[in-house]
């Protein structure tokens, strides 16, 4: 297992974003998941999508919960990138949030179907 570890300004970095992400954006709900998003400049060795996802200790208190619905959402997330790939200019990045809104497991094709709803929601406000 290797362990990685951040420079001071990494994380600063990522704090900055992450506030920025939810200081002033844009977001759309397709229950049970809240996305909130927003585009900012992209600067070279940057990804073109940033994605953070939050499944609150409020709704599932064992982690073993948490971890499946995050895994649902990243999966759900990775199959369906392309609807933003294709709207997403070259010299802009998006930052993309996920929240779970429910304290109930959904099954995996609901999701799917959430998530498919808000990239291309997403996708149509670039």
């Amino acid at each position: 297992m290797v362990a990685f570890t951040f420079s001071k300004r990494e994380r600063m970095v990522s704090r900055q974003l992450i506030e920025s992400l939810f200081g002033g954006s844009h977001s759309i709900v397709a229950y049970p998941v809240r996305a909130v998003f927003k585009t900012t400049s992209r600067q070279e060795g940057d990804e073109p999508v940033q994605l953070l996802i939050s499944v609150p200790k409020k709704h599932f208190k064992h982690a073993v919960d948490r971890n499946r619905v995050k895994r649902q959402l990243r999966e759900a997330f990775r199959r369906h990138k392309h609807l933003l790939a294709d709207r997403l200019p070259a010299d802009r990045q998006l930052l993309l949030a996920f929240v779970w809104l429910t304290n109930e497991h959904q099954l995996t094709l609901d999701v799917e179907r959430c998530i498919t709803k808000l990239l291309q929601r997403v996708s149509e406000r670039l």
